[in-house]
């Protein structure tokens, strides 16, 4: 799931970094969805997660889940789930309100929208989505924070964030990873020292890669495949 809201994917096959084609070539389906909130459909679909931000998106994606598995041989119990900074928010929101999938690697998240509030660096987009700020009206930002619901999230995580992100900070991460094993759920943070919200050492974006794929391969029952790369 892609970082934004408002952004998009646009069609192409990315060849660095911690994304499809590394997946893809260790056997996995890769879904890259643009739901509502993202660049392409025009003004009111970029709009349409305001006042709702994670609900009508993952409404979207679930859809886009159940028609690629219409056409396609997909494992609907070996389904995982990630993204980064939007996307890290919506691979924390998804599994507090489905448990459709069994594994999760949480990229610079966003796990409580109050406390994000104050702590980021990049505030003003917030009010055009939420309509208030969130000391003008706090529930409006509590109804989307993954936190709130914590207790309905059955997912194994692994979250990875830089330790300078100005954009997601890392108490974000460590809120979302600490509930987590609060609830009892395999979870496992990384904070990579020295980064920000995009990772520039190569050693720290390949280690990401690995771990990820070693997340995937243990909890959707794809070691072997990910072993062998």
């Amino acid at each position: 799931m892609h970082g934004g809201p408002s952004a998009a994917t646009r069609p192409g096959w990315p060849q660095d970094g911690y994304g499809p084609v590394p997946l893809a070539a260790m056997g996995y389906f890769v879904l890259m969805p643009n739901p509502r909130g993202s660049f392409g459909e025009g003004e009111r679909f970029t709009k349409a997660v305001r006042l709702s931000m994670g609900y009508g998106d993952l409404r979207d994606i679930l859809a886009g889940v159940d028609r690629v598995e219409s056409q396609y041989p997909i494992d609907d119990k070996r389904l995982g789930l990630t993204g980064w900074s939007y996307g890290g928010f919506m691979s924390m929101f998804a599994p507090t309100q489905t448990h459709r999938f069994k594994a999760a690697v949480v990229g610079a998240g966003l796990s409580d929208w109050e406390s994000y509030y104050g702590e980021n660096s990049i505030d003003e987009w917030m009010i055009p989505f939420f309509g208030a700020s969130v000391y003008q009206d706090p529930q409006a930002y509590a109804k989307s924070s993954a936190i709130n619901f914590i207790r309905n999230d059955k997912t194994p995580s692994l979250i990875v964030v830089g330790q300078y992100d100005g954009e997601c900070p890392a108490p974000q991460s460590f809120e979302y990873w600490h509930a987590l094993r609060a609830m009892g759920v395999a979870a496992e943070l990384v904070v990579y020292a020295g980064e920000g919200h995009g990772f520039h050492k190569p050693k720290d974006s390949r280690d990401v890669l690995e771990r990820a794929l070693r997340w995937f391969g243990k909890y959707l029952g794809t070691e072997t495949t990910a072993g062998n790369g």
